[in-house]
């Protein structure tokens, strides 16, 4: 049976060897955020940000670079040069995942302080456009839910503004929303006013509301993961164990450097 040219050349190319061939390189999802994400040290333990638990629901192809940095706003991570210092390394294909507001929402400083209707979608449309620029894909997520409840043991929300603002700007830029603060919310309801405490840095003697300790840290990066799933910011064999325990030993605490 005779062979056609384009068989023979396509046979040929396959039998040369990979000598020389860089592997494909891993896709790195970026995060820009706030303390409720960011790393912790040894110093910090039991406090955790839920950047911290991510990896262990996404495939090991897939890598997180935490840029999340306690006590930053859109606006201060801007202005200290954070973003562009992610702008600099990422590369077609990666995601850069934002969330901010806790720190926005804090009117008595005018280093971080943004106005949810205006400086704060300001300041978003950067990360935005920056990502875009570089072929990177930008994600907006609502800021993560404190610990809050009323009277009555409803979970109460603490964010004023700011998720509605980044749900507006979502649908204006076209960009993928995970809906943290709303799922955040649902799940604080559902596990109400005593449970809650073992989410969150509550110790002996500190009775924290905002920031999380491993359990709690690894409940929110899985929303994180389901929402990346359901909105198709991540494929399925992109995220792993969305359904299964994960041990709190997994988290870890680096001394600083």
């Amino acid at each position: 049976m005779s062979l056609t040219r384009r068989q023979v050349t396509a046979g040929a190319l396959a039998a040369v060897p990979l000598v020389g061939r860089s592997p494909e390189r891993k896709r790195t999802l970026y995060i820009a955020g706030d303390s409720t994400a960011a790393q912790k040290y040894a110093d910090a333990a039991p406090e955790t940000g839920w950047g911290m638990a991510l990896p262990f629901f996404l495939r090991k192809g897939l890598v997180v670079a935490n840029h999340a940095v306690n006590g930053r706003s859109s606006k201060s991570f801007v202005d200290e040069g954070r973003l562009d210092e992610i702008l600099s390394v990422i590369r077609p294909g990666d995601l850069l995942l934002v969330q901010f507001a806790h720190n926005d929402e804090k009117s008595d400083d005018p280093t971080r302080y943004t106005e949810p209707w205006t400086t704060y979608q300001d300041y978003l449309r950067m990360y935005v456009e920056g990502a875009r620029k570089k072929g990177a894909r930008p994600v907006l997520a609502t800021p993560v839910e404190r610990r809050r409840f009323d009277a009555g043991g409803n979970a109460v929300p603490t964010h004023g503004e700011y998720p509605a603002a980044m749900r507006a700007l979502a649908r204006e830029e076209r960009v993928a929303l995970l809906d943290i603060e709303a799922l955040s919310l649902a799940l604080w309801q559902e596990l109400g006013v005593e449970e809650t405490k073992k989410y969150f840095n509550w110790t002996d003697t500190e009775q924290d509301n905002t920031h999380f300790n491993p359990p709690g840290a690894i409940a929110v990066a899985r929303l994180v993961a389901r929402e990346s799933l359901r909105t198709r910011v991540l494929a399925r064999h992109d995220v792993v164990r969305l359904h299964e325990e994960i041990p709190t030993s997994w988290i870890t605490w680096p001394t600083a450097s």
